[in-house]
């Protein structure tokens, strides 16, 4: 049993630490409860356990404060995997015994593969049928939201760019390739600041469940990630392309 009023004081207890101030503190903070509250959605539609879901959006991103307070930067590739960074902080460290002391062995396991797996190109192999289950909620939860952050949030301090080199980019042919394969975008792939846009947008293809469709289409963010206003012929050729077929076999 999940005491979410318990759970919220001690997640807020925990982020008490960090500067409220800080505009990536403050962002992370806001994406927590709607992640939070976009994974009860979602499992509430899948007959999955709505408290656990809840749960696992709530501290999903828990190494997110402590990556900002060290490292300055959202990116994983220039600091920590997040991820994996929130989950030893929470299980190898024993925070969670703060947070939710009274979960049990199997709920205990669940949490930690899903947080493990929240933002990793492709979900580890071997999962139960529940860790699977979960680890779809949150990366449909999380995927939905990152749509919202990268509309409401200046993509210069997204992608720790200035202006004139965002709207000069061009994108890559291995990106554009992504697209048009319906797939997500690889880091590694990822050559210019564009192509880190093209990435977000591509995070479409890899909703699992149909009502996650249903919200980011009923919200409107992707749209709007697709009007990116680019002083480069060729992304702007190729930003009109995807606006025509973004929801073509999706």
């Amino acid at each position: 049993m999940v005491n979410r009023e318990s759970v919220v004081k001690a997640f807020e207890d925990y982020i008490s630490k960090y500067n409220p101030d800080n505009p990536k503190i403050k962002l992370k903070i806001d994406h927590t409860y709607r992640v939070a509250d976009l994974a009860e959605t979602i499992a509430k539609d899948v007959n999955a356990g709505e408290d656990m879901a809840w749960l696992c959006g709530m501290l999903h991103d828990i190494g997110r404060f402590e990556q900002i307070k060290r490292y300055n930067t959202f990116s994983d590739a220039l600091s920590v995997d997040h991820a994996l960074f929130g989950a030893d902080i929470l299980f190898a460290d024993g925070l969670i015994k703060e947070i939710c002391p009274d979960l049990d062995e199997d709920e205990m396991r669940i949490l930690e593969k899903t947080i493990r797996n929240h933002s990793a190109y492709r979900i580890e192999a071997g999962l139960g049928s529940e860790e699977l289950i979960y680890s779809n909620i949150l990366r449909d939860a999380d995927k939905i939201d990152i749509f919202r952050v990268n509309c409401d949030t200046p993509m210069e301090d997204i992608y720790n760019v200035t202006t004139e080199e965002l709207k000069a980019s061009p994108v890559c042919d291995e990106v554009k390739e992504c697209f048009r394969n319906r797939t997500a975008v690889l880091r590694s792939l990822k050559k210019y600041p564009a192509d880190y846009v093209v990435g977000h947008i591509c995070l479409i293809f890899e909703l699992v469940y149909p009502v996650s469709l249903t919200i980011v289409r009923e919200q409107g963010y992707v749209e709007r990630l697709l009007s990116f206003e680019s002083d480069n012929r060729d992304t702007r050729e190729w930003f009109d392309h995807m606006k025509k077929t973004i929801w073509d076999n999706v």
